[in-house]
């Protein structure tokens, strides 16, 4: 049970960082043809928020990756 649990949690994990970095993207795009002076700003804060829906993606896998070895029991 525990490596059925551990595989459903990465593809969870996985999914949800695609869709959360894929709608920062989509924000930024419209934010940038919007205003196009202000790219950089955007870009910037575009940046620090996909790599903060990063480390929470990678946290989750580590998770999963113990769940699988067992470490914890």
């Amino acid at each position: 049970m525990g490596l059925l649990a551990a595989g459903i949690g990465a593809g969870i994990v996985a999914l949800g960082a695609g869709i959360g970095i894929g709608m920062i993207g989509k924000g930024a795009t419209e934010s940038i043809a919007r205003q196009p002076e202000a790219s950089g700003d955007i870009r910037g804060a575009m940046i620090l928020t996909a790599a903060f829906i990063e480390g929470v993606a990678l946290l989750g896998a580590v998770i999963c990756i113990i769940l699988a070895l067992g470490i914890g029991q």
